[in-house]
């Protein structure tokens, strides 16, 4: 693997340097991608903060550019930023990141309309008749502005528990689980056409699968219109549940239900939660133990982070039927937010571009799947 490192990496510091310096967005687009590789199969899709909506950062945005035809938002359409008090909407980050997506000519998703997390503030206080009025403002308004130029929305987000029951939230609390049905419909009467979906974590997971599958029936029943489950897909390099994953893309394509993975990572750190009486907070800030890649991933983690993600690919490409569209949750190493969680301050590698921009092994042997002589190919124009 040193060797194969040694060779290629100052091919591609050169070639993606040559691609951020001097291409055309109609060079890049001739660039071997991965939005080009899997063009036949899926959208790949990438994650977007406030610097790469305002193209600051130029080697980042070609990056983005050449290499992902789908966008989402991180953070910016949560409704604690573009509604932060009654009646009041902050649009104008949301309204650049539509028209960078549209100038790009990436197919644009919305993120997120229900969501018991970074939630408006003064929504938590609402009782049950103003938190229906505020549910129908928000999602009427921010739906009906962006009609016609996205192409779906996460309309709620991580509902459930782990074992499948719903969560405690302000919206069960108040609404019950009719707020669900309620959300999709009211998204559906703002824009007919945007596709609407369910989007959560872990429900690759049987017993918090079965709560999506709950939720896909009761809304079907009640002719409540529901277009695909979006699974979040925050893996760990110590081993996908590559089954339980392929299960779910059966089961819910079943249902009808068009197939995404919406915020792909895998970590390559330790999480609180291996050890035995650890406990998710601050207090593991700063321990080597669990930060021990500050100076780089070491090339037999590179192989096994590389592995990972071909696995997954491979099984992707199975149910490319199903599967619609596959997003990165962020564009680089640097961009993500396992550098601040569960444990802050730390440098997570979770990714298939390093924090230079440069692409990994692990985008090679996702390259690889579709081409098995792509690491042979130069990336320079």
């Amino acid at each position: 693997m040193k060797s194969f490192l040694k060779f290629i990496t100052p091919l591609i510091i050169f070639s993606f340097a040559a691609i951020s310096c001097s291409t055309t967005k109609k060079d890049a687009m001739m660039q071997p991608s991965l939005k080009s590789a899997y063009k036949s199969d899926f959208l790949i899709g990438t994650a977007l903060g406030t610097s790469h909506i305002q193209e600051r950062d130029s080697l980042a945005n070609q990056l983005i550019i050449t290499q992902f035809n789908a966008i989402t938002p991180e953070n910016i359409m949560k409704s604690e930023e573009i509604h932060p008090t009654w009646g009041k909407y902050n649009f104008d980050l949301s309204d650049q990141y539509v028209a960078y997506g549209l100038k790009n000519k990436m197919d644009v998703f919305g993120h997120t309309l229900i969501w018991h997390s970074q939630l408006s503030p003064f929504a938590r206080k609402l009782e049950k008749d103003s938190l229906q009025l505020f549910m129908k403002e928000h999602i009427s308004t921010v739906v009906g502005r962006y009609k016609g130029k996205i192409k779906g929305w996460d309309v709620v987000n991580e509902a459930l528990n782990e074992d499948g029951t719903m969560r405690k939230s302000v919206f069960y609390d108040k609404l019950g689980d009719d707020f669900i049905a309620q959300a999709f419909i009211l998204a559906n009467q703002a824009d007919p056409n945007a596709e609407l979906y369910y989007n959560d974590y872990n429900i690759e997971q049987p017993n918090k699968r079965k709560g999506v599958i709950e939720i896909i029936k009761k809304l079907k029943a009640k002719g409540v219109r529901i277009d695909g489950i979006g699974i979040q897909g925050h893996w760990s390099i110590n081993g996908l549940p590559l089954q339980d994953i392929e299960n779910s893309i059966i089961e819910f394509s079943k249902l009808g239900m068009k197939v995404m993975f919406t915020e792909l990572d895998i970590t390559a750190l330790p999480n609180p939660w291996d050890l035995v009486g650890a406990e998710v907070s601050q207090n593991f800030e700063g321990s080597e133990k669990m930060n021990p890649y500050t100076a780089g991933l070491p090339d037999s983690m590179q192989v096994r982070l590389a592995n990972e993600y071909e696995s997954l690919f491979k099984l992707f490409v199975k149910y490319k039927e199903d599967i619609t569209r596959v997003t990165f949750w962020g564009v680089n190493d640097g961009h993500t937010w396992l550098n601040g969680w569960p444990i802050r301050n730390r440098t997570n590698h979770p990714l298939l571009f390093d924090r230079k921009n440069q692409p990994k092994p692990a985008y090679f042997k996702v390259m690889k799947v579709k081409d098995p002589n792509f690491d042979k190919k130069q990336l320079v124009p």
